[in-house]
């Protein structure tokens, strides 16, 4: 077996054991019954360096466009120093 084929074995059985850990973790928190929580959410769809937030209440919102711009500082400063580590 050579490397690449572990390494793509790997990348697979991880991707595989994170859905598992998300459908378990979902799972979990329906087993639970608690019905006094306030359900809050929200989400941003990041196209280029523009972030297209939404959310329900106006911290998730303030919240979720924090993240998105801390994202978006990393993404940037990932592909400089991969610029400046290639050339």
């Amino acid at each position: 077996m050579t490397a690449a084929e572990i390494l793509s074995f790997a990348g697979i059985a991880l991707i595989f054991i994170g859905v598992l850990i998300v459908a378990l973790a979902a799972l979990l928190r329906a087993s639970r019954s608690d019905t006094k929580g306030k359900v809050r959410g929200g989400g941003a769809i990041i196209i280029g360096p523009v972030p297209i937030v939404f959310g329900t209440d106006k911290k998730t919102v303030k919240t979720v466009l924090v993240l998105s711009i801390v994202l978006m500082a990393l993404v940037l400063a990932v592909t400089i120093v991969n610029y400046l580590l290639a050339r």
